[in-house]
């Protein structure tokens, strides 16, 4: 008479056969995706997500308002100023002084490379703040401000169109070399002058307290580190 043979497996065996039997059953309990309509096996496998943390300080949440669809945008928000303000308004102010930042970083070096004529005569060897500080005294400084003013109104015209959705931040269709003519080159000039206007506005902060700590511009501390 053959014998039966006799099912012997190992405990491990034996939890991992049930483990599969239980996954297995309860997948047939779980909802379908409507027909027609194609779903994402990752998505599924994630469930509900909660608030992505943020890509430059990983340990706070992304702020709302930061969706990644603004040029540079890498969820940097540790004030919540994007939840105060509009986020519109904050884009064209940082673009603003971004371009601020690299004229007068490229300037503040410039100062060490060379002198225009007749330059000296006016503020002798006097740089970044101290210049400054000598145009005041000649009334130089009120003129800026002026011109400074009339052209902040313009400023003004293209930020409320900006506010209304009729304006991209920062455009003011100044594009002599024509770099917004291919799509990706723009892209990346775009994102170009974000990340170095953005080191500039630290790069001149850092100039502006090296020169009242020493009195030295850039280039000349650099040089002469005393």
């Amino acid at each position: 008479c053959a014998s039966t043979p006799s099912l012997n497996l190992q405990p491990t065996m034996f939890k991992s056969v049930l483990a599969a039997a239980c996954v297995a059953s309860a997948a047939a309990f779980a909802p379908s995706a409507p027909m027609g309509v194609k779903t994402n096996a990752r998505a599924i496998s994630r469930g509900p997500r909660m608030q992505e943390m943020s890509e430059s300080v990983p340990f706070l949440k992304r702020p709302a308002a930061l969706d990644g669809s603004m040029v540079g945008d890498v969820g940097f928000d540790p004030l919540g100023f994007s939840s105060i303000g509009d986020i519109k308004f904050l884009q064209e102010a940082e673009i603003k002084h971004c371009r601020i930042a690299m004229l007068a970083a490229a300037g503040s070096i410039a100062q060490d490379i060379f002198t225009f004529p007749g330059v000296s005569k006016v503020v002798g060897n006097a740089k970044m703040t101290g210049v400054h500080d000598i145009l005041v005294k000649q009334g130089a400084m009120g003129q800026l401000l002026l011109w400074l003013s009339f052209l902040e109104v313009f400023g003004t015209i293209a930020l409320l169109q900006t506010l209304d959705g009729k304006r991209a931040a920062g455009d003011f269709k100044f594009d002599p070399l024509n770099f917004s003519k291919n799509d990706e080159t723009f892209k990346r000039y775009q994102l170009a002058e974000i990340k170095n206007g953005r080191l500039a506005m630290m790069g001149i902060g850092g100039m502006v307290h090296g020169y009242f700590i020493t009195g030295k511009g850039p280039l000349e501390l650099l040089l002469n580190f005393k």
